[in-house]
Order: structure tokens, then C-alpha cells, then sequence
């Protein structure tokens, strides 16, 4: 009689309170169904004694949650295969070497949720993060995402992260988040580096009687069932590609133990999509294919778009467009196109730095010929007067 080869032991170190390990567990659970892999698998009830003794552990492999610096630390030196989850890293030094790496996308995260408030209409963005530390290295990374979509639209947005989670200070962080809502410009997209800093968020708003989404619209990133259920409206959230990142994780270590050496590649993981719920649906006092547009417009006026694109972006017909513009604004959407590229080429003349023929090129236009028939008709004066 056939005897079966003894299964794998394998430790998982995660914390099984958090809705985003709960979410890779289960994609690990997802691939042993479907592989008929054979695993015994290791899961600290208690999550704080996780680590006591990990070095001895006498088994085959190990999944764990580098977001968090101890795990790391202790498994540095491990003889096990091992592999790593957490959250990406612009700077490549910051993960583990010669440990692969099944990382969530944390730039695409941001984007997502970026994009979002982008199509409910708004033009004003603010952050709401966690205050600096090791174990939160994976916030700092939205929040330094968070800022290159602003510099690269061109925006302003205020990035809060206020005080951390605990009983005795709990009334002052409520505090302290009211009063930063009523500094910020409305309405307002916030983008929460988690649903548990957006659904702090959105209680602090109801406190202070500021709406939302109507002032504030509100969007949080792990898609958190629980969350949702304390909250009282509904938020929106980033679903996090937790399970894609679990079953990953699993199929790495399977080859791993199968005889494929570590090679400590790093695998990004996008999100899933946006489960939109009332936090974030707001309405704004204009059209919103006019507000997609407008903000097409202020990223790419200067690089010579045409109508065409623009409509295309928002994802209507051009003659729809031209009518929407017409009765929002007054004016096509190549007038507002050229509007955008005159103030541009208005402001490097002010600064005078270059000549008028590379304001003519860097705020796209075809010629320094075209931009001087342009401004004489739009302000009567020609771009050396105007610099003047």
C-alpha cells in the first residue's frame, strides 16, 4: 500500500485582527484548495507570542507580515525558505534581501482612491495618515504617494496625521481632528491611509457637524467590512488584493519547498477596485463630466491636447461634451483649453525667465508666431508688451 509523502509544516505570522491579514490567510487557504497542496499549517492564536522561539521552529517554511520591523528582525537569518507580505517601497533598500517579497501596491492604492474623488467632482485633496513610526512605515509610503499625484497635478493637499489610537487620548485626537477639518478648504476629498482612520475621521465630522459627503467626502483603503457596520454612513473604501496576495505568497512558498531557489524578486499586487458607499458620493454644483474634464484640462492643457482627448478621458462623445460646456461654463472645451495654456504662458512671462518663443513651446502651443496672435486678441497686447 502506497504510503502519502508526510505534509509541509508551515507557520503563518500574521495577525489575524486585522481585516488585511485575514485577507492574505485566506488567498493561502484559497491555493492549498486548489493545489491539494499538503500543508500543516502553524497559527499563533495569541498574535504578541508569535515570534517567541520562531528561530527554533522546526518546520518546513514560513509566511509572515514584514510590515511589522520584529518579524524582520527575527526571521532575518532564518534556514527556512521564507516568504515575505507587506506593502511596497519606493526605495528598493528598505526590502528584505534574498527573501521574496508578494507586496500590496501602495502608489496604486492612493491612485485609486485619488481617482475616485477626481470623478465625484472635486478639485480639493487632504490626506489622513498615522503619526511616524516603524510599524507605520507602510503609511508613509501613501502619504509620500499621496504627494506625487499633487505635484503632479499641480495641487496643493494637506496631509494630517494626527495622534494614534489609544483610550487616554482619545478625546484630544477627536479634538484635534475637528479642528483640522474646519482649517480645510470645502468640500473636500479626504483619502484615510486606512477604514479605521477613515471611520475616526468620519465620527469626527458628524461631531462637528460637518457633512458629508456633501463638505467632506471620505474614502478609506481596506474595504473592512467591520468598519462599515460602525459607521453611520456607509464608507467608501479601496479594496486591498489581499486574497490575490495571500495565494501568491502560498505559490512561492510551494516552489520553494519544491526545489526552486529564492530568488527575493518583489511582486506587486494592485487593488481590486473602489466599493463606493455614501461616504464619498458627492455632488458637485457642477456637471461632473465637466469636472472630469476641467481637471484633464489643468494636467494636460500645455502638452497640446485637443477636444478629442479630452473627451475621450471622460469617456463621452465630443458633441456631448461641447454641449455640457456650453451650458456649464459658457465657452467649448477648446476655449477652456486655450484659457488654461494663455494663464500658464501669462504666468512664465511674469516670471520672466525664458523667452517668449520657449513660453510658447513649454505652454503648447505650436509657434511663438501663434501665441502673439493669441494674446493680441485675448488681452490686446503682445507677449514682449505683456512681459513688459
Amino acid at each position: 500500500m502506497k504510503t502519502l509523502p508526510p505534509a509541509h509544516r508551515i507557520a503563518l505570522l500574521f495577525n489575524g485582527s486585522k481585516v488585511y491579514d485575514r485577507g492574505i490567510i485566506s488567498g493561502i487557504g484559497n491555493y492549498l484548495s486548489s493545489t491539494r497542496a499538503a500543508w500543516d499549517l502553524f497559527l499563533e492564536e495569541d498574535f504578541l507570542c508569535r515570534l517567541k522561539g520562531i528561530e527554533r521552529w522546526q518546520g518546513d517554511g514560513i509566511i509572515a507580515d514584514f510590515d511589522d520591523p520584529l518579524i524582520g528582525e527575527a526571521l532575518a537569518h532564518s534556514r527556512l525558505p521564507v516568504v515575505a507580505v507587506g506593502g511596497s517601497y519606493q526605495d528598493s533598500r528598505a526590502y528584505p534581501r534574498h527573501i521574496p517579497y508578494v507586496a500590496t501596491d501602495n502608489a496604486a492604492l492612493m491612485k485609486q482612491a485619488y481617482a475616485h474623488l477626481i470623478e465625484a467632482g472635486l478639485t480639493r485633496f487632504a490626506c489622513f495618515s498615522l503619526p511616524p513610526a516603524q510599524e507605520n512605515r507602510w503609511a508613509q509610503e501613501r502619504e509620500k504617494a499621496f504627494q506625487q499625484l499633487m505635484d503632479r497635478d499641480g495641487l496643493h493637499g494637506e496631509i494630517y496625521r494626527g495622534l494614534g489610537t489609544s483610550a487616554p487620548l482619545w478625546d484630544s485626537a477627536v479634538e484635534q481632528q475637528i479642528a483640522w477639518l474646519h482649517s480645510l478648504p470645502k468640500p473636500i476629498g479626504i483619502i484615510a491611509v486606512t477604514d479605521a482612520r477613515a471611520r475616526q475621521l468620519l465620527q469626527a465630522c458628524l461631531t462637528a457637524g460637518i457633512a458629508v459627503p456633501g463638505q467632506v467626502a471620505l474614502i478609506g483603503i481596506d474595504n473592512d467590512p467591520l468598519t462599515r457596520s460602525l459607521t453611520r454612513v456607509p464608507l467608501s473604501s479601496v479594496i486591498q488584493g489581499t486574497e490575490a496576495m495571500g495565494r501568491t505568497a502560498a505559490q512561492l512558498l510551494h516552489q520553494m519547498l519544491h526545489g526552486m531557489p529564492s530568488t527575493g524578486q518583489q511582486i506587486l499586487v494592485a487593488p481590486e477596485g473602489v466599493n463606493v458607499q455614501a461616504s464619498s458620493l458627492h455632488q458637485p454644483l457642477g456637471n461632473p463630466y465637466v469636472m472630469q474634464a476641467l481637471h484633464f484640462i489643468r494636467q494636460y492643457a500645455c502638452q497640446g491636447i485637443k477636444t478629442a482627448q479630452v473627451a475621450g478621458y471622460v469617456g463621452v462623445s465630443r458633441s456631448s461634451l461641447e454641449a455640457y460646456f456650453r451650458k456649464e461654463r459658457g465657452c467649448t472645451v477648446h476655449d477652456e483649453i486655450l484659457r488654461f495654456k494663455l494663464e500658464a504662458a501669462a504666468g512664465q512671462l511674469r516670471e520672466g525667465v525664458v523667452g517668449v518663443a520657449e513660453v510658447a513651446a513649454r505652454c503648447g502651443f505650436t509657434s511663438a508666431q501663434y501665441l502673439h496672435t493669441v494674446f493680441r486678441r485675448e488681452f490686446g497686447c503682445t507677449p514682449r508688451e505683456f512681459q513688459r
